[in-house]
């Protein structure tokens, strides 16, 4: 099976890594356009024992090109956030499956892109969100399908991580990498999909249920002024610029049938990492950043929480038990490739299909929308109604 890598920066060389781990995975060629980048990948790919992969590295030849110089069956895409659907697009054109790294697009536009050329063409988009593949989340999963939560009514997700000082600005010199350029033109959920990715299957969207609207309020911009001035003070360049991102982002999404979902971004503030994934039904509540539980059907006191590592091992998903290739590579991301891969090989479904990507990917923009007009707006249904009668085929 041969694939082709469109970015070799770390997440890139990460996802190498666990390519590499498979059999019969062949990595037939690397695209960056920092040479030593794309030539580092290459020379991972020979010392562990590979084949040394075809080198793009000086832009002279277009997407479409390396594509049909090297006629891969899947591509795995780390770009820039903003090329990540030109490259799919081109991939799906010629019937090869695309991996994308997250967000799947950036634009409403681009989604309907994507969703129409994946119908057109027959050929399955999957975003890689590994977020999706937890053994907790997954577990939660299992237990809902088995209608432990009763029906669902509620759910909250965040991604809270401050990333200023390692992934928006350099730690060292305070200079700006590439991401925080949208700190500088957008008010938004920046990075939601991480969050997003398993409270979608859990509400059944796209399969049984869709988002309706969404609503997004955004507090000051304080965060990254203060950070820039305490640390490297206040005649840094950028402790002066004017950052229209909010700190902390909230949205409100309702859906079809009458469910509800709060998310929280919050990327810019000193804290811990967490996710806060809560799921709350008619029979029960689970609380991820508690570890605990409680089910009305189940536990043993009434309205008292449970430890919630009991019933993760329990009912641990099927894809945590199987084989992986070393300790190191125990983890969601080895799991969402190497389903991945295998959907690839079969020219089956992916894991997470095209209209997954696009709902998880548009709140990105449309958060930001609904920011501008201080009000609701409306969620795109990418099924165009077949939410009502698809079957769920997520970690079935």
């Amino acid at each position: 099976m041969k694939i082709v890598l469109f970015g070799a920066g770390k997440r890139g060389l990460k996802l190498l890594d666990y390519l590499l781990s498979m059999d019969n995975v062949d990595i037939v060629a690397i695209s960056d356009p920092i040479n030593d980048s794309a030539r580092r990948a290459a020379g991972i790919c020979k010392e562990s024992g590979r084949r040394i992969p075809v080198v793009y590295s000086t832009g002279r030849e277009s997407v479409a090109e390396i594509l049909d110089n090297e006629n891969p069956d899947a591509v795995i895409i780390t770009t820039y956030w903003d090329s990540h659907a030109a490259i799919a697009l081109e991939s799906m054109r010629r019937k090869i499956y695309p991996g994308i790294d997250v967000p799947a697009a950036l634009r409403i536009d681009e989604l309907w892109q994507l969703v129409e050329t994946s119908e057109n063409t027959g050929t399955p988009c999957m975003m890689l969100e590994n977020w999706s593949f937890r053994k907790d989340n997954l577990a939660v999963l299992n237990m809902k399908r088995l209608g432990m939560f009763g029906k669902i009514v509620h759910c909250h997700c965040a991604h809270s991580h401050n990333c200023i000082d390692h992934w928006f600005f350099d730690s060292e010199n305070g200079e700006a990498r590439w991401q925080a350029e949208y700190l500088l033109k957008y008010n938004r959920m920046q990075y939601p999909t991480h969050a997003l990715g398993p409270v979608i299957s859990w509400m059944d969207i796209n399969r049984g249920d869709s988002f309706s609207e969404i609503y997004t309020v955004s507090s000051a911009s304080l965060g990254i002024n203060e950070y820039f001035r305490n640390k490297f003070g206040e005649d840094h360049p950028n402790a002066r610029l004017k950052y229209r991102q909010g700190d902390i982002v909230t949205s409100v999404l309702g859906t079809k049938r009458g469910k509800t979902l709060v998310i929280n971004n919050d990327l810019q503030l000193p804290r811990p990492y967490a996710n806060r994934w809560m799921l709350q039904g008619t029979k029960g509540v689970y609380e991820e950043e508690k570890s605990s539980i409680y089910l009305s059907d189940f536990s043993p006191e009434y309205q008292k929480w449970e430890s919630w590592q009991p019933y993760e091992e329990k009912y641990n998903h099927r894809w945590w038990k199987t084989d992986f290739p070393s300790p190191s590579f125990r983890g969601a991301d080895y799991i969402m490739l190497s389903q991945f891969v295998e959907a690839v090989r079969k020219r089956g479904p992916v894991p997470l299909d095209v209209y997954d990507s696009a709902v998880m990917s548009a709140t990105i923009e449309l958060s930001g929308m609904s920011v501008k007009k201080r009000k609701p707006v409306p969620f795109p249904d990418f099924t165009r109604g077949k939410w009502r009668t698809n079957e769920a085929c997520f970690a079935v």
